[in-house]
């Protein structure tokens, strides 16, 4: 069961309506060969890197401390004069000269000659005279140059500074990027020229007025005005950076979000999306930190203008007025070992977050973490002691997929987990107590074909009301409807022996025991699987049993050597009430050799395995001196007596065609090998136990150079037909990124049928990144539920200046639907 990850912190780096409009000048001007389209929206394809930022200086001392060659006193003027290598400490702060003036009567500082005064914000001031009040608040500097604590930095041919926080630079420059090494001249790959900068410390923002944005020295934007917060700034308020797209359905748009800092601990995001086509698309979020946790709440809605664009690829759900959602997630602690917390979504119709790109959390740019095709809502309470868990949750599932009916899908009210390990021995050995209460509905019956005339013929679909074809022929019931409540409760026990040979002897017993209630609707073609009614449900299952292993090791020069034999026997009845009881959590079930040797090898609680078996294999682990392993196992299992619970499929026909549906089971076998840190490969079979034929495999094979990493997953599965497989499945999965230089890098991915000779999903992408710059373009192809255009095509565009911000565009290459909409623009991310 999932577990539930805290909530981060509450963070966001904002750009203000101006700066915001210098980005989308510059991108539409960058992007002018393409058709602008959708954005992927919260999708970072490159960050900066980390930098460490100062600490500020702590001084408690308010006193002046003044060092210099000399010290010259104007008893007439009353001045002072420092001159040579002056500097002067005075709260914090830092001034240094070649001479400092200080005139008693007026207050004030003039430094001239190499002036740098070090503040304890970390900013730095340059300039070749520095006028000052007499605790460094205001005054005037002429040659300015100002380092600001995120290494960004302002020139100015003379600056004024007043209030102690405000200052204003005159004709001043403003980057992010480190000057040219080799010719300092030179300028920067992108800067700000305006006829006025106004740094606010107190606001923590900058303002610059007429300005200009330079690449490489070209301007290639202009605003008369715009704002930014300054370097430090965590959380402002203000419209953040624009964005802009074009779609079939909802033609052009323009999505301008405002964020609202209300207080250190909650704010607001408020987005209007104008659309030529659609009319305006609204979205809302707020975010609440407590003492003990966090929430938040999100909303979005559009009054469509033009439905009818949503019926161009066949009656879509898209085809209504009002589309919109609500959600809302949130997690509390109640002790340092309690949290309880919830994540719930409503929305109007099943294509909406796709149609219009409101995803959250989806990796667009990863193969492989695909797009969801459901989406859940649930309350839960989890506790963890040092041997203990408990889990307990309600659970709604919503699908976005075209055959999605919410009459077949499960609601869980609740499902609960708990685990305990006895602190003490327990006759020498570890005792152990596992618990699962299960209860959940459903409306209707949920049928899977299992050949091509029920599935061409559409025999099992819901809307077909004829019992006659709904049988264990056509169909497996993947959901039984009615109402089901099981309660199992199973003690594990089990003590390791070595002899003075080395022979390793692992007793283990467990006993298991379930009751179960079960309300069965009579919808068409169930009682062909399970009995429609109410039946209450009772069974035990004991287990004893041995497992042997013996280890020979031996050991060179180069590492060590082991082979190990291992045998296991099992004693149990067999398993009752197969099909009585539906099959809500163990239909997922694969025999390979990460199971071989598990005492009960469905996954779930709903089966159970019965009868006896024993299983045998062995296995070789090489150990190398310099790191690294090499890893094999090969076995297979036995059913030694009473009845085998994989030949006997229940409604769900999990067990069948599995390789362990007979008395002597397909072989299986693992290889891993990891000759250093840099490669890894790991590999799963399973062989015909008759005719040795290759029933499943998987490849993995993961890279990690200095320049580049690489992944490749490959995959062969044989036909399951009364699994609801009809076809053997084979493909490859392949990724890989190429840093070309420090600032230059190259990724791309592949996801291959090879049954239908069909690429399904690509990407290729570039980019570059250095200490203020980031340019970044994936093409980029996925899936599409609810369309006749099975594949969307993306490009996606991403510029970002470093303390300014970025964005990103994306252009849809063809075909109806899209792939990103700007529902949440390219900020900094949340930390």
């Amino acid at each position: 069961m999932a577990r539930v990850a805290p909530r981060p912190k509450m963070s966001r780096h904002r750009m203000h309506c101006g700066a915001a409009g210098v980005i989308a000048v510059a991108v539409l001007m960058t992007c002018g060969l393409f058709d602008v389209g959708p954005v992927l929206a919260q999708q970072e394809f490159i960050t900066f890197p980390a930098r460490p930022r100062p600490i500020p200086r702590k001084d408690t001392k308010e006193e002046m401390l003044v060092r210099a060659d000399q010290i010259n006193y104007d008893y007439t003027n009353e001045r002072v004069a420092a001159v040579g290598n002056v500097q002067i400490y005075y709260a914090g702060a830092t001034l240094e000269a070649n001479k400092v003036i200080f005139d008693q009567k007026t207050k004030r500082l003039h430094a001239e000659g190499n002036v740098r005064l070090a503040e304890p914000d970390g900013k730095v001031t340059y300039g070749e005279i520095i006028n000052l009040s007499e605790n460094f608040r205001d005054g005037f500097i002429d040659s300015l140059r100002l380092d600001l604590p995120d290494q960004a930095r302002v020139a100015a041919s003379r600056a004024d500074r007043s209030g102690g926080n405000t200052t204003v630079f005159q004709s001043g420059v403003y980057t992010a990027c480190e000057p040219c090494k080799d010719d300092p001249r030179k300028p920067p790959k992108w800067q700000i020229k305006a006829a006025r900068v106004i740094h606010d410390q107190g606001e923590k923002m900058m303002y610059f007025e007429d300005a200009r944005l330079e690449f490489m020295g070209v301007p290639i934007a202009w605003l008369p005005f715009f704002s930014t917060p300054d370097p430090t700034a965590k959380r402002k308020s203000g419209f953040l950076i624009p964005t802009v797209s074009t779609s079939t359905a909802y033609g052009l748009a323009v999505t301008t979000p405002f964020y609202w800092a209300l207080a250190p601990n909650y704010d607001a995001t408020i987005t209007s999306t104008l659309t030529t086509r659609q009319g305006p698309l609204f979205q809302g979020e707020w975010r609440h930190r407590l003492m003990s946790g966090a929430y938040t709440i999100r909303a979005s809605g559009i009054l469509q203008l033009d439905k009818d664009a949503f019926r161009e690829a066949g009656n879509l759900p898209g085809n209504r007025d009002f589309r919109g959602h609500v959600e809302s997630a949130g997690q509390f602690r109640l002790t340092d070992k309690w949290v309880w917390g919830w994540d719930g979504t409503l929305m109007t119709d099943k294509s909406y977050f796709q149609d219009y790109g409101l995803y959250r959390n989806v990796q667009q740019n990863s193969l492989l973490k695909s797009t969801p095709d459901y989406i859940l809502s649930q309350l839960y309470i989890v506790g963890r002691g040092e041997r203990s868990y408990f889990d307990a949750r309600g659970m709604y599932f919503y699908g976005f997929t075209s055959v999605d009916s919410q009459k077949q899908m499960p609601i869980v009210h609740p499902v609960i987990e708990h685990d305990y390990t006895f602190n003490q021995p327990i006759l020498g050995g570890e005792l152990s107590l596992r618990s699962n209460l299960t209860s959940l509905s459903r409306e209707s019956a949920n049928f899977d074909a299992i050949n091509l005339l029920a599935f061409n013929g559409q025999l099992c679909a819901l809307a077909n009301p004829d019992p006659a074809v709904k049988t264990t022929t056509n169909c497996l019931l993947r959901g039984v409807p009615g109402t089901y409540s099981r309660f199992s409760s199973e003690a594990n026990w089990r003590r390791t022996f070595v002899d003075g040979f080395g022979q390793v002897f692992t007793p283990f017993m467990s006993v298991r025991a379930d009751i179960a209630s079960v309300d069965v609707t009579a919808d068409p073609g169930v009682s062909n699987f399970i009995t429609p009614g109410h039946t209450d449900v009772a069974r035990i299952m004991p287990t004893v049993g041995v497992e042997y292993r013996y280890p020979f090791i031996n050991i060179q020069s180069w590492g060590t050597q082991t082979i190990e034999p291992i045998a296991q026997v099992i004693l149990r009845p067999d398993e009752t009430h197969i099909g009585a009881l539906p099959n809500e959590d163990a239909q997922s079930f694969s025999f390979d050799s990460s199971n071989l040797f598990r005492v009960n090898k469905f996954g779930g609680w709903d089966r159970t395995e019965g009868g006896g078996r024993a299983n045998f294999g062995a296995q070789y682990t090489a150990q190398f001196n310099r790191g690294g392993f090499v890893n094999l196992l090969f076995g297979q299992s036995y059913h030694l007596f009473g009845q085998n619970s994989f030949a006997a499929g229940g409604t769900t026909n999990t067990g069948l065609s599995s390789g362990l549906d007979t008395t002597r089971s397909d072989y299986v076998a693992g290889v891993s090998y990891q000759p250093t840190a840099i490669l890894t490969f790991s590999s799963r079979f399973r062989f015909d136990e008759g005719d040795f034929t290759l029933q499943r495999s998987e490849y993995q094979t993961t890279a990690n150079f200095d320049r580049w990493t690489a992944t490749v997953i490959y995959g062969n599965y044989a036909a399951q037909p009364l699994l609801g497989f009809l076809q053997r499945r084979e493909g490859i999965v392949g990724t890989g990124r190429y840093k070309v230089t420090p600032n230059w890098v190259l990724l791309g991915g592949v996801r291959y049928d090879l049954r239908t000779a069909q690429v399904t999903d690509t990407q290729i992408g570039v980019g570059y990144v250095d200490d203020c710059l980031i340019l970044a373009m994936n093409y980029i192809t996925e899936y599409n539920y609810n369309s006749a255009q099975q594949q969307n095509h993306t490009i996606m565009l991403q510029v970002s200046l470093r303390t300014i911000g970025g964005s990103a565009v994306g252009q849809r290459v063809e075909g109806f639907g899209t792939t990103g909409f700007p529902g949440v623009p390219g900020t900094t991310p949340r930390q």
